[in-house]
Parts: structure tokens; C-alpha cells; sequence
């Protein structure tokens, strides 16, 4: 055999082998029957995937345990420590309203987004600038005036029972706050 008879041979097998592969790959239409069976399985998929996600109350346990070391962390002029429990609560916040974006009230929906871009813009901000000059004069005002931001946020989502104070003691009780420790 010549190379070009071979060269064309070997074409038309290849041609041949795509043109079976495509046929047999190729994916059948789905009936409505297949398609209504697997969105019921995806909707079952997902109810037991939203089974396992956490509440927005257990984020918010979170932030109240990282915003209560806060106060005591900048208290004993731990400002490392201080800016870490700042870090974790606005974390802790931004996952609060990644798990209920817009809170359904009697009075129509409440965006929490908004809300929290507005205290992590004033009162968290204040308070990030307080520990960041360790200021702690600054960082107790700030810390108030954040506080009456959450309270806020609280009242608009139909919770004002929810009512944040100045805490009276660490959430933390292995954590030691003094910045001078060099061993717990």
C-alpha cells in the first residue's frame, strides 16, 4: 500500500470511530419523568443539607463570646489580643448574616446587610481605630457607641428583648488576659 492510501485509511477509520464514539456518548434527552424525579431528589438533597447548617442564633453565640473577650482584652491593654477578638466578631457577624441575609418581620423584611455594613463602618471601625492606637478611653466609647449599633439591628429584626450591655466577665475562662503573661 501506498502512504496515501494508508494516510486515507487510516482518515476515514478515525472518522469512523468519532462518528460511532458521538453516537454512543451522546446523552438522551431526559422525559419529564426523569426530570421531575431528579428535582425531587435535589430538593430532598437539599432539605438535609439545610439540616445540618447552624442557626443564625449559634453564629450570634459566637459573636457575643469574641465581642465579650473584646471588652476584656482591650480592659487589660491587650491589644493584640484586643484586635483578634475584633477580627473574629466581624467574622462571626458577616457568617450571622451570610446564614439570614433579609429577616422576614411583621412590618415586611429587614436587609441585614445593610446593617451590619453600617455598624462594621462606624462602630466596628471605631473600635478597630482604638486598638490600633491603644487607646483605651476611645476604644470604651466605641465599644458603647457599637453596642447601641447592634441594639439597632436587634429592634429592627422584631428582637428588642435582645438587649447588649457592657460585659461583667469574660466569656473565655482559660483565656489569660494579661499582656505581660509569658506562660498561661
Amino acid at each position: 500500500m501506498t502512504w496515501r492510501r494508508t494516510g486515507a485509511l487510516r482518515t476515514l477509520a478515525l472518522t469512523t470511530f468519532a462518528i460511532c464514539l458521538t453516537w454512543v456518548a451522546w446523552p438522551t434527552p431526559a422525559t419529564p419523568d426523569d426530570q421531575a424525579t431528579e428535582i425531587t431528589r435535589l430538593k430532598a438533597e437539599i432539605e438535609r443539607i439545610n439540616g445540618r447548617l447552624a442557626s443564625q442564633s449559634h453564629a450570634m453565640m459566637d459573636v457575643d463570646y469574641h465581642f465579650t473577650n473584646l471588652w476584656f482584652a482591650a480592659q487589660s491593654k491587650n491589644w493584640p489580643l484586643a484586635q483578634f477578638y475584633l477580627n473574629e466578631t466581624r467574622s462571626h457577624l458577616r457568617w450571622a448574616v451570610r446564614i439570614v441575609p433579609v429577616r422576614r418581620v411583621p412590618a415586611g423584611e429587614v436587609d441585614l446587610r445593610g446593617l451590619l455594613e453600617a455598624v462594621d463602618g462606624t462602630g466596628l471601625a471605631d473600635v478597630g481605630k482604638a486598638i490600633s492606637e491603644k487607646n483605651s478611653e476611645a476604644f470604651a466609647g466605641a465599644y458603647r457607641r457599637t453596642l447601641e449599633g447592634c441594639y439597632t439591628c436587634h429592634k429592627a429584626s422584631d428582637k428588642p428583648y435582645l438587649r447588649p450591655r457592657i460585659p461583667e466577665q469574660p466569656a473565655a475562662k482559660i483565656i489569660n488576659f494579661d499582656p505581660a503573661a509569658t506562660w498561661p
